[in-house]
């Protein structure tokens, strides 16, 4: 019963390879990404064009791109960027991603930080992404400006990580001009396998943990409510009717302040401005790119 068993399992991988081989044609490459101020997108979007020049650009970065599902197929090759928050996958994502539908398409995770660190938002993007059925073939943690901040990692991505994603995207292509089938386990990437480790959580002058999730921007009375906050705010968290009142969550991504015309938008929470001055102050070197291939 052995033998005929470990046949049985050989000719089924000898007949998926044959299948593979026979749809392994990328057709479309498409960029998804989630972006608060812009820098996960200029990413993500020139890895694509590197990779394809009409690629197909899907911003998931408002509430309304997340109502239906998103679905790809195998001939589709998926660069799929976010950015890092507390070392992590941003939470609020978790149930929009895990209704994809990757029917074997090939993925690439991709994840942008604000120069401290990724912590394990690459290993749980990439798990994410497998466990919705696509097969990991590389990835890339990048540095982008930090939303937080005007001053770190400032003008990131910038000329070197725009020729770093390049140097990502040749060695896709080579990755698959060799494939004539998808990977049989998941890409290696740094991190910790799941269990992942805790969120980063910021730290006071005394040492002490500090809750900052609650923290809402202010609005000065020079707003002129043209409404450009409401309409880009990435959790639809502002009142439609008051421009300073929030109704939902607030991730903090930095689009409202960043879409202001006079700048009526602005953070006036201690903890929370102490927080970005001690990021900047213990993170002011230049972080690192890190490719997996």
């Amino acid at each position: 019963m052995y033998k005929p068993a470990i046949r049985h399992r050989q000719e089924r991988q000898v007949n998926r390879r044959k299948e593979w081989k026979h749809r392994m044609k990328i057709e479309k490459v498409k960029a998804v990404y989630f972006t608060g101020t812009g820098t996960t997108k200029q990413l993500v979007c020139a890895l694509a064009g590197c990779l394809q020049d009409d690629f197909e650009e899907i911003d998931i970065s408002l509430p309304a791109a997340r109502r239906q599902p998103l679905s790809f197929s195998a001939a589709d090759l998926v660069i799929f960027g976010l950015p890092v928050y507390a070392g992590r996958v941003p939470n609020v994502l978790l149930p929009f991603l895990r209704k994809i539908e990757g029917d074997d398409a090939l993925a690439v995770p991709v994840v942008l930080y604000g120069n401290r660190a990724f912590d394990d938002a690459l290993i749980e993007l990439r798990d994410l992404l497998e466990q919705q059925g696509m097969h990991t073939v590389a990835a890339g943690a990048f540095v982008g400006q930090h939303a937080f901040s005007r001053s770190l990692a400032k003008g990131r991505p910038d000329a070197e990580d725009l020729a770093e994603a390049e140097r990502l995207a040749q060695g896709v292509r080579e990755k698959l001009d060799g494939m004539a089938c998808p990977p049989d386990a998941p890409l290696e990437v740094d991190g910790t396998p799941y269990p992942y480790s805790g969120y980063y959580v910021p730290r006071g002058r005394d040492g002490e943990a500090m809750d900052i999730r609650k923290v809402h921007p202010a609005t000065k009375d020079q707003c002129i409510h043209c409404g450009r906050c409401i309409r880009v705010c990435r959790m639809g968290s502002i009142d439609p009717s008051d421009p300073a009142k929030s109704t939902g969550i607030c991730i903090k991504c930095g689009a409202c302040i960043k879409a202001c015309p006079v700048g009526a938008k602005y953070f006036s929470d201690v903890r929370y401005l102490f927080h970005i001055h001690d990021l900047e102050q213990r993170y002011a070197r230049r972080g690192e790119n890190k490719i997996f291939l």
